[in-house]
């Protein structure tokens, strides 16, 4: 009889335990609000909070297509995330302190060993982390090549020239290779001696390129080019064409920090994994 209270009282604390936890998580609850909605202490909510599980869904290895990013919280404080967009399961999570090809390369031999077969991966672009993926399709995320664009002309164009590459851009997700890639050669044909032109230091008598930033936004249309629609050459694959479904998550998590701004390194670290471990 002892025995069965013990077990009730144990199950009662767990399923509180789980209940604050989800409070505190998902429902952006306080400790002091929870606190006070449950009578409870302050601390009686933080120790619910430290011993409650977090819960973490391993699917079983199998053949995946996959989304890579990385994500900062701070300026050497970041996570290598893998996900497998189709299963809506984050199957790869690494704390880095920089991005570089070599994390993206330990990401890929992690879910390798675990039995995972990558099919297809989804990047944003990121020099060197291709020739890591050079044997399976990689897709450069649209949204990501919008942003490079936005960077290089910004949102409200001057030049006629940047004004229509913007336009062109517009219409990347809805069009397919061989329409872009006509649009963007009748572009070139005819802004391509207005990119030539150099403007002259009349002191030093060096040059440079006038519209220099036009010039970097054109060279990186045509060096992503050929992972720009992927997603299209591979229909079976379900590939997606941005790298949305990770970017919400990184979203949502640091929407999540930002209301517990304050919380301990390890109350953080339990955040994140509860949500990206789901």
């Amino acid at each position: 009889m002892a025995c069965h209270r013990q077990f009730q009282n144990h199950s009662r604390k767990e399923r509180l335990e789980k209940v604050v936890w989800k409070e505190y998580v998902y429902r952006r609850q306080t400790i002091q609000r929870m606190a006070e909605k449950l009578g409870r202490s302050k601390n009686w909510i933080r120790d619910r909070i430290a011993h409650a599980p977090v819960i973490h869904c391993n699917p079983t290895p199998q053949p995946v297509v996959i989304i890579a990013d990385v994500t900062f919280f701070g300026r050497h404080s970041g996570l290598c995330v893998i996900r497998a967009p189709h299963l809506k399961k984050n199957l790869y999570i690494h704390e880095v302190h920089s991005e570089s090809a070599e994390i993206y390369c330990q990401g890929r031999i992690a879910l390798e060993r675990q039995g995972y077969t990558l099919k297809a991966i989804v990047l944003d672009g990121r020099p060197g982390v291709r020739q890591i993926f050079s044997d399976i399709p990689v897709q450069m995320c649209h949204f990501h090549q919008k942003q490079i664009i936005t960077r290089y002309l910004t949102r409200s164009p001057k030049l006629q020239a940047s004004m229509e590459l913007k336009m062109i851009m517009q219409d990347l997700c809805e069009t397919n290779e061989e329409s872009f890639i006509a649009a963007l050669n009748v572009w070139y044909t005819q802004w391509s001696s207005f990119l030539k032109e150099r403007t002259t230091d009349s002191i030093t008598g060096e040059w440079h390129y006038t519209h220099k930033r036009l010039r970097s936004a054109y060279r990186s249309l045509k060096l992503n080019l050929p992972y720009l629609f992927t997603y299209q050459k591979y229909p079976e694959l379900n590939i997606p064409n941005t790298t949305n479904s990770l970017d919400g998550c990184f979203a949502y998590l640091k929407e999540l920090l930002r209301v517990h701004r304050g919380s301990t390194r390890s109350l953080k670290n339990k955040i994140i994994m509860e949500v990206l471990g789901r």
